[in-house]
């Protein structure tokens, strides 16, 4: 009788997840288990070029040896003290972090959701106790499409049904408008300018399929929020860390924000670190005991921030970003004459998408994705016909053509079923 131990293949952590986790996701069949640079090789050893990066967060690449080094350090050190306690890499990381982006203060979190929940009750309070916003009469402007996480105040501005329906009673105080539409923007300001504290808006909606707005837009709305005296909040938290060749999304029309939300890329993928960050006008509105997280700013996080941080400068990762987006749609955009699959290739910097010629609910991207990862490269849909490719910012030039040629083979011998 054999004793060996049974082969866990894919299929076997495959099916531990769908028997005991909630379904709340539909991942790629792959299982990932060693990454590292812009590679990961799933449980077979099979290797792949990862064109995800887990949404962003992985763009100083897998297991950076700096960051990895900074977060082994810290973990032997001290991990987490509360904020009841002053530690000896909080400040550290305040400086850094506030003095790159230029802002007075920060205020850390750990996940994006969480940041854009700090930013809200921040505009808010600022609106009540400096605008002179009458007491709950509050409201700020979103953007029709958005994704800014999937609290319940968040989805409560949302108008995806799958992040929306089914889980009110909803957060009021936020109004609607179409997103890269300035007309619709001052009619809101116009309207209740006097109860408008802030508009939130995402330099690059990413979740919604890559869309990049007029040149332009993000100045003039910055301008026409300063004009109503209503906070500018940009949410970075995908666009943010050099993804789109800048430091932030915005720097493409120096615009500095009212508020910053950034996340993901601030820890490099290793750990869940996010931040807010603002001047001490906006900033010195909260006071102890009304806002806080038990892991928002352990030492933990602020070893790992820094040390991404460091590779982001050091690395040159927003100027390589500029110019390996622009050669990678340059060559993708060749495509587009060689197969009527691909209607639009668009982005900047490293966040792009291909607009596949199907229908939005059509299972032609999902194949497609299937068919790359066949092929060496690990990438997913959007919104149903978009696929969105967002490889780590520390490729290189050699390695982005070949993700070129192996998108150019894919759907050259794709077949529709």
């Amino acid at each position: 009788m054999s004793t060996a131990t049974p082969i866990k293949d894919s299929q076997y952590y495959i099916d531990l997840e769908n028997q005991y986790g909630a379904h709340n996701y539909h991942p790629l069949p792959v299982v990932l288990d060693r990454g590292e640079g812009v590679f990961v090789w799933d449980v077979e050893g099979e290797k792949y070029y990862d064109f995800l990066s887990a949404y962003s967060a992985v763009n100083q690449g897998h297991s950076h040896p700096k960051i990895v080094d900074a977060l082994v350090q810290q973990a032997q050190k001290l991990a987490l003290t509360s904020r009841a306690f002053y530690n000896s890499k909080l400040g550290e990381y305040e400086k850094k972090i506030t003095s790159l982006f230029g802002f007075h203060k920060v205020l850390p979190m750990n996940s994006g959701a969480e940041a854009v929940e700090t930013a809200v009750k921040l505009a808010r309070k600022w609106s009540y106790e400096v605008k002179g916003i009458k007491g709950n009469a509050a409201k700020i402007i979103v953007c029709e499409n958005n994704f800014h996480g999937r609290t319940t105040t968040i989805v409560s501005f949302s108008n995806d049904p799958d992040a929306h329906n089914n889980y009110g009673p909803f957060t009021p105080g936020f109004v609607k408008i179409s997103y890269n539409d300035l007309a619709a923007l001052e009619q809101a300001l116009k309207e209740d300018a006097t109860n408008i504290a802030a508009f939130l808006v995402e330099p690059i909606q990413g979740e919604a399929g890559v869309y990049v707005p007029d040149e332009g837009y993000l100045k003039a709305a910055a301008d026409l929020c300063r004009k109503y005296n209503v906070l500018f909040i940009a949410d970075e938290v995908q666009t943010g860390i050099a993804r789109t060749g800048r430091l932030i999304a915005c720097q493409h029309e120096n615009v500095q924000p009212d508020i910053l939300i950034l996340g993901k890329a601030l820890s490099g993928g290793i750990y869940p670190v996010s931040a807010v960050l603002a001047n001490d006008e906006i900033m010195n509105v909260i006071h102890p005991g009304q806002h806080g997280s038990t892991f928002g700013g352990n030492p933990l996080a602020c070893a790992v921030a820094i040390a991404a941080l460091d590779v982001v400068e050091d690395e040159h990762l927003s100027e390589r970003a500029e110019l390996l987006g622009e050669l990678f749609r340059r060559e993708i955009r060749k495509l587009i004459g060689k197969t009527d699959l691909i209607a639009n290739v668009r982005g900047k910097g490293l966040l792009n998408a291909i607009i596949i010629n199907d229908s939005q609910h059509s299972p032609t991207a999902w194949n497609l994705c299937l068919d790359l990862k066949k092929n060496g490269l690990l990438a997913k849909p959007t919104h149903g016909n978009i696929i969105r490719l967002a490889p780590p910012l520390v490729i290189t030039e050699e390695q982005i053509l070949d993700c070129v040629r192996i998108i150019e083979k894919t759907l050259l011998e794709f077949k529709k079923a």
